[in-house]
């Protein structure tokens, strides 16, 4: 089921794909699997250029208003999308009577590891077009070159925790859980900055 080779793959291919000005349409992932960790990049890749907006000089309180409230729907989104992956696993781990739950807990699960794939991935790539920029100041390459090698060197490792769990997840020897995020921030209903403005406007 889980391959972390097949993953950063997907993330790279996907990554380069989307960047262009238009881009060909791309082959759907194989398997509902995949275009589920599909799906979830896709929600880190609009994160990270709507990030990218609020921080453009001279943009107008209101517009900033606007990206604030794009980036809390497209985080939870990608909140959602992660937590989406580990159900999906766990629905398929479930029939083989796993993951154990005599085995030792592993304190990420996959889908929060898959997340952070998604993002070293975006770091990645906008990295090494830093590292390719040719109207950069001096010593701007060599700088983010050595970033992009040690981002490099992170997804790595963390790609291989992920293939580390998943054949222990197998074997009976971990398990993973999944919990939920539980965001409180865009219910109305728990936070208090909505609640109460919202008692406000109701009060004769």
């Amino acid at each position: 089921m889980i391959s972390a080779a097949q993953i950063v793959d997907l993330h790279e291919r996907q990554t380069r794909a989307w960047h262009q000005p238009q881009p060909d349409a791309a082959d759907a992932p194989p398997g509902a699997w995949l275009l589920a960790v599909e799906r979830q990049h896709r929600a880190n890749f609009d994160l990270w250029h709507i990030e990218d907006e609020a921080r453009t000089p001279g943009v107008t309180d209101a517009a900033l208003a606007d990206v604030k409230h794009r980036i809390d729907r497209t985080n939870q989104l990608r909140n959602d999308l992660a937590e989406q992956l580990d159900t999906f696993l766990l629905a398929w781990l479930e029939p083989q009577a796993l993951p154990s739950a005599d085995a030792p807990l592993n304190s990420e699960s996959p889908g929060l590891i898959i997340d952070r794939l998604s993002i070293l991935a975006l770091k990645i790539f906008h990295t090494r077009e830093e590292a390719e920029r040719t109207d950069a100041p001096a010593g701007h390459a060599d700088r983010n070159r050595d970033r992009l090698a040690i981002l490099e060197k992170q997804r790595a490792d963390l790609a291989g925790c992920l293939d580390a769990l998943w054949r222990e997840t197998l074997a009976g020897t971990r398990q993973f859980k999944l919990y939920r995020q539980l965001k409180m921030y865009n219910d109305p209903a728990l936070n208090p900055a909505i609640y109460r403005n919202l008692a406000g406007q109701t009060t004769p």
